[in-house]
């Protein structure tokens, strides 16, 4: 039986020319000069960062990521495509990776084995619950199978996207499931801080663009990054570009070896490259798609994020700790966006972070097989 008012068939794949990469660097394609092309990436430049400063001074999480998507789908949506060539994408997953690394402080790691059997409770009733809900849109035909996993995985965000495209999933969905979750989650965590702690959610100071930076960790940190990108080519892993300078970074921080240096204006380049090559993939087939969707998507999130908070308030009884961290660790908004929030909030931030690392792993070491089980179990 398919929801009400929902198409049972696959979304329309992206287009050759979605899938095409345009550069300065690159000639164009036949029937479009360079000031064809050089007028596309002005208008995404500029749409890109009027967004993304408008959604700064609202306190938006990732709008730093959310703005040049935005910018990439209106050019998509407009036959104008743009996408970023696969290794600066690539370049970008690195970066990502390590700042999921910096997220990650050794005393995490103290906090898990302190807690474990609590904290992997916690974690796995979040990871079971969203499998659940992927599968019941997959079953009832809202999102196709591994799309809806990934769309429901309660990862973070970025990275779920990017297993999404590795392991067959339609990124476009995933994305707009994911960001919009994070969008929920993080208005309802703000609301709960300024209710329950009677205080309001800033999203953080104002950014220092240009920080003095170390250098040697600064070239340690590249040196992760471009250790990764080599070893994931060289061996032709999926995910290798993102997950490879991760894992090296949370070794070698660990092992005090490394600090993990990330200039804000590489972030935000990084996160501007994430960002296209997502929003490039988008037209006007998936947007009408997904607008068809919306509504039993939204029921899925506050459905995931209401059960999370009774596994919150659970949590708080049998711990002690206050409800707000118990929501906050048991919240499906993803680790990067929920580090942010807990950092602008009086909360037990290592416990906080020991829940969201450790499910963060749990879904990106199950999240491939169960997106295939369910995939097998909704064909059959």
């Amino acid at each position: 039986m398919d929801a009400p008012g929902i198409r049972a068939s696959e979304p329309p794949p992206a287009t050759s020319s979605q899938r095409r990469s345009v550069s300065f660097m690159s000639f164009p394609p036949p029937g479009s000069g360079f000031r064809a092309i050089a007028l596309r990436w002005a208008i995404l430049l500029s749409v890109s960062s009027a967004t993304s400063i408008a959604f700064e001074l609202f306190h938006l999480p990732a709008a730093l990521l959310l703005g040049p998507m935005l910018a990439a789908i209106f050019l998509g949506v407009n036959d104008r495509a743009v996408t970023v060539p696969q290794p600066a994408f690539m370049l970008a997953q690195g970066v990502v990776g390590t700042l999921m690394a910096r997220a990650m402080p050794p005393t995490v790691l103290t906090e898990i084995l302190a807690a474990w059997p609590v904290i992997l409770i916690g974690v796995a009733s979040v990871v079971l619950t969203a499998n659940v809900i992927g599968y019941a849109l997959a079953r009832f035909r809202v999102l196709p199978g591994t799309t809806a996993v990934w769309g429901a995985s309660p990862g973070a965000a970025t990275a779920m996207v990017i297993m999404a495209e590795a392991y067959g999933g339609d990124t476009r969905l995933v994305a707009v499931m994911q960001y919009l979750r994070v969008l929920v989650v993080a208005t309802t965590a703000s609301l709960a801080a300024r209710f329950y702690l009677d205080a309001s959610l800033t999203g953080g100071t104002a950014v220092a663009w240009f920080p003095p930076v170390h250098g040697a960790s600064f070239v340690g940190t590249l040196a992760v990054i471009g250790l990764g990108l080599f070893l994931s080519r060289l061996f032709r892993l999926t995910t290798g570009a993102m997950i490879l300078p991760m894992l090296f970074a949370i070794g070698l921080q660990g092992a005090g070896v490394l600090t993990v240096e990330l200039p804000p204006v590489l972030l935000a380049a990084a996160y501007a490259v994430c960002g296209w090559a997502i929003g490039s993939r988008f037209n006007r087939e998936i947007i009408v798609y997904a607008a068809r969707a919306l509504p039993t998507i939204l029921l899925a999130i506050v459905v995931l994020i209401g059960i999370c908070a009774i596994y919150a308030g659970v949590l708080a009884s049998v711990t002690g700790v206050d409800f707000l961290t118990a929501y906050l660790a048991t919240s499906p908004g993803g680790a990067d966006s929920v580090a942010i929030i807990a950092a602008s909030s009086n909360v037990d931030m290592s416990f906080v972070m020991a829940m969201q690392t450790m499910r963060f792993f749990m879904v990106l070491f199950t999240g491939p097989a169960t997106a295939r089980f369910i995939a097998d179990r909704v064909r059959n």
